[in-house]
């Protein structure tokens, strides 16, 4: 397959690209009472920023990207972070489901060109090219032991023949990681309007899947693409655990005089370190201060203060401040923490 231009060229594949964004992400606080769940810190960028790499290296004529939960913070963000990209917003006012969602866009993405969408809550490391490099629509799957908290999918002869969301009593263990392609675009609109119209809903939203399964009903051919990466930041447990697997393999990790880091690690060339064990598996984000502290498998976010301190499964938020803290933490922005 020949090698295509980077973003921001003038030549451009015929692909849009999707990314719902709009969740409050409740298991996450209290991180989420102050930013959206797409805006959190893990292993050197929020997760909007994984997802928009990704997607924008594929040179799409656009990036419609649908925002809800405080989304002017997740529009900022992209706005001075990705200045020239070829990024939409969509507001959805009532998060109703990713199916209302995908609806919302159809008056700007229903041009007859192929779909890309990959859900804005999710980071999924996957050769994207050979997801769109094929003639029908693909759904990104993987085994997972519980697939009763997922949408799954039934398989005959290498096609998908079903896609049912959360079910008793699954047909197979193929979860849908929420990485769909979908070439027949005018079908999946014409289906979601279908389904807006006729209320179908499911555990009280409407899903892609309902119409996912209509495509499939009408004749659509959908092949699965195993993924065998993804992480669902959905709650503190995962978000480290996705921290842990995004770092995983750097190496060279900077020399700081006076402190020892243990790799892999992310830091950023802005925090101030001094006298202190980092690592292995920590992000720390720009303006962190760090002082006489040892911080291992933690995140911590842009501004914040830690200070004589034993980190250990932390996630700390933006300008909190810790001080003297023996202990795992999940701490929210602008809080503070001085056991003393």
């Amino acid at each position: 397959m020949a090698n295509r231009p980077e973003w921001g060229s003038e030549r451009k594949l015929k692909l849009k690209a999707v990314v719902p964004a709009a969740g409050i992400g409740k298991r996450l606080r209290p991180h989420t009472y102050t930013l959206p769940k797409a805006l959190l810190y893990v292993a050197g960028k929020p997760i909007i920023s994984h997802i928009l790499d990704d997607v924008l290296a594929l040179d799409p004529t656009s990036v419609i990207l649908i925002i809800g939960y405080k989304a002017e913070l997740v529009k900022s963000y992209v706005q001075e972070h990705y200045p020239k990209a070829p990024v939409e917003f969509v507001f959805q006012e009532e998060r109703r489901g990713i199916g209302h969602a995908i609806h919302l866009t159809e008056a700007v993405a229903s041009t007859g060109e192929p779909l890309l969408i990959i859900l804005g809550d999710t980071i999924i490391k996957a050769d994207l090219r050979a997801v769109i490099d094929v003639d029908c629509n693909v759904l990104g799957v993987k085994s997972v032991e519980d697939p009763r908290r997922f949408g799954v999918c039934e398989i005959d002869h290498g096609r998908i023949t079903r896609v049912v969301e959360k079910p008793k009593d699954p047909p197979s263990n193929l979860a849908l990681v929420g990485l769909y392609y979908l070439p027949d675009s005018p079908l999946l609109f014409e289906c979601l309007k279908k389904q807006i119209e006729g209320d179908i809903q499911k555990l009280g939203e409407y899903q892609v899947t309902d119409a996912l399964q209509m495509m499939i009903d009408r004749g659509a051919e959908f092949r699965p693409f195993s993924i065998e990466e993804w992480f669902d930041c959905g709650k503190k447990e995962a978000l480290l655990e996705t921290n842990r697997s995004l770092l995983e393999g750097r190496k060279d990790p900077p020399i700081i005089e006076g402190s020892i880091i243990l790799p892999p690690v992310s830091l950023s060339p802005n925090a101030e370190i001094e006298n202190s064990i980092i690592g292995p598996y920590v992000s720390i984000a720009s303006h962190v201060v760090v002082r006489n502290s040892i911080i291992r498998d933690s995140v911590i976010d842009e501004g914040a203060a830690v200070k004589e301190c034993l980190l250990d499964g932390s996630i700390v938020g933006s300008k909190a401040v810790i001080v003297g803290a023996f202990q795992s933490l999940n701490v929210g922005d602008s809080c503070e923490v001085n056991p003393k």
